[in-house]
């Protein structure tokens, strides 16, 4: 018989608690890439928060920045028109959906462990 997903999940995290008390590492998982703790530099700060973020939710609260000041472009919904503080982080006024992750990379470092 075929187990639920939240029966699965709930068997691999009491598996992953399980290894980590016995090894006393971490479970594994991801731990790059777009789940990599990032710092923003102060440019994007001003949109996201000065704390290290997953890459994620950088661009998620960009979005949410979007969405609340109304920047998609009425006719072309791909394209965003920034305001000032977009301007700054995408260095033009309009960029579009597609390459504003390239301009984000741009204001984004690895913490200094």
């Amino acid at each position: 018989m075929a187990r639920s997903a939240e029966k699965r999940g709930k068997n691999e995290t009491a598996a992953a608690e399980k290894k980590v008390k016995a090894t006393g590492k971490s479970a594994g998982g991801a731990r790059g890439g777009i789940t990599a703790p990032v710092t923003p530099s102060a440019d994007l700060a001003e949109i996201v928060g000065k704390g290290d973020l997953p890459r994620s939710e950088v661009v998620k609260k960009v979005w949410d920045y979007i969405k609340k000041h109304d920047l998609q472009d009425a006719k072309d919904r791909r394209q965003i028109n920034g305001d000032d503080k977009l301007a700054k982080i995408f260095g033009k006024k309009s960029v579009s959906m597609f390459e504003m992750n390239k301009h984000l990379s741009a204001h984004l470092s690895t913490p200094k462990a």
